[in-house]
């Protein structure tokens, strides 16, 4: 079973790149898409946030290639490989769905959380940035748009109003970044995927400008970083 997931795990990840291409890709919901169109929402990054796609694919693509070819029976690539695989493949159906459900998406996108934070716990400290620093970094893009698309969804059905469902979106995803950041010290990757997003949310915010928004991200920035810097300083 350890090979069968080894190639799973590596057949998910090139299927869930290539994803982008069998579709119209994905940059984020459309306004219309909700039956409150969701114009300008505060709880969603700009549009070159999403470029980071680009990395998380191949990097993923590197990390299960190599864990195929070179560590089939290593520890700490077994025990992370499952959840990792159910993340993955769930994912390689992922944009085609958002573009037909929002509310199937989010719920998708929660499970594909779920389970790279489950393969990020579980991943050894072997090969580190071939391991646990990919996973890392793919599970911290996750918590962030897991949160955002709650965020749309709560404002996009009319439950809150955009910047009440932002801070509850953003919010979220800073407790959920922060209890990751906290049980992995040493996992760089992670906060600084979640930094990432926040600073694409702070930009989508400076016009209209929300200071809210931005001053809860900036101070989620200020404490994940802090968090990436603090151990080294020791």
């Amino acid at each position: 079973m350890t090979k069968v997931f080894s190639v799973l795990t590596f057949v998910a990840a090139v299927i869930f790149a290539i994803s982008p291409f069998l579709t119209d890709g994905f940059r984020g919901f459309t306004a219309n898409q909700f039956p409150f169109p969701q114009t300008n929402p505060p709880v969603q990054p700009a549009g070159y946030a999403f470029s980071i796609w680009g990395v998380l694919y191949i990097w993923l693509i590197i990390s299960t290639a190599y864990g195929l070819l070179k560590k089939s029976n290593s520890a700490s690539w077994i025990n992370a490989r499952p959840a990792l695989f159910v993340s993955l493949a769930v994912g390689a159906s992922w944009i085609a769905i958002a573009q037909v459900s929002v509310v199937w998406a989010t719920v998708l996108i929660w499970v594909m959380l779920v389970f790279a934070l489950a393969a990020l716990l579980k991943s050894g400290s072997d090969d580190r940035w071939l391991l646990r620093e990919s996973i890392g970094a793919y599970a911290g893009w996750l918590t962030a748009a897991s949160c955002v698309a709650l965020g749309l969804v709560i404002a996009g059905y009319g439950y809150t109003s955009q910047t009440t469902a932002a801070f509850i979106g953003l919010g979220l995803a800073l407790i959920i970044a922060a209890a990751i950041q906290k049980a992995h010290p040493d996992t760089v990757s992670y906060p600084l995927v979640v930094i990432w997003a926040l600073t694409g949310v702070i930009f989508s915010n400076l016009e209209p400008l929300n200071t809210g928004v931005i001053v809860l991200c900036g101070v989620g920035i200020a404490y994940l970083a802090r968090a990436v810097v603090a151990p080294k300083l020791r």
